[in-house]
Order: C-alpha cells, then sequence, then structure tokens
C-alpha cells in the first residue's frame, strides 16, 4: 500500500514539474481525470498500459517513473 503512494505522489510530482494540471494530463494520457486522481492518491492500483501512456507524456522511462526511494 505504502509504495503504491510512493508510486503515485511521484506521477503527481512529475506531472506538475512538466507543466500539467491533472485536465491536461488527462487529455494528454487519454485516461479520465478520475482515474489520475485514484493513482495519484494511490488508492487505485495503476496498470501498465495507463503507465506506458503516463510515461509517454511525461516523455520519461517507465522505469524512472517507478523507481522508488528504498
Amino acid at each position: 500500500m505504502e509504495k503504491r503512494r510512493e508510486l503515485g505522489e511521484r506521477i503527481g510530482d512529475l506531472r506538475v514539474a512538466a507543466q500539467h494540471t491533472q485536465e491536461s494530463f488527462s487529455e494528454a494520457t487519454g485516461l479520465s481525470r478520475r482515474t489520475l486522481q485514484r493513482i495519484e492518491s494511490g488508492t487505485a492500483d495503476i496498470r501498465y498500459g495507463d503507465l506506458l501512456k503516463i510515461a509517454a507524456v511525461l516523455d520519461e522511462d517507465v522505469s524512472e517513473i517507478v523507481r522508488l526511494s528504498r
């Protein structure tokens, strides 16, 4: 549960650094705003396909996004 929350926070931080609102990020990724909210809050497990979409919009490698502090 903790790792899921950390991943969501990291995605949110990267989204903000890329100057995306949740609305613009939703449009860019094709994911619903509610799905993004649940991912960023750590209340939903992220699907691999969704992670690929997020990585593409952020222009990041998936491995960098899922890199979590140990």
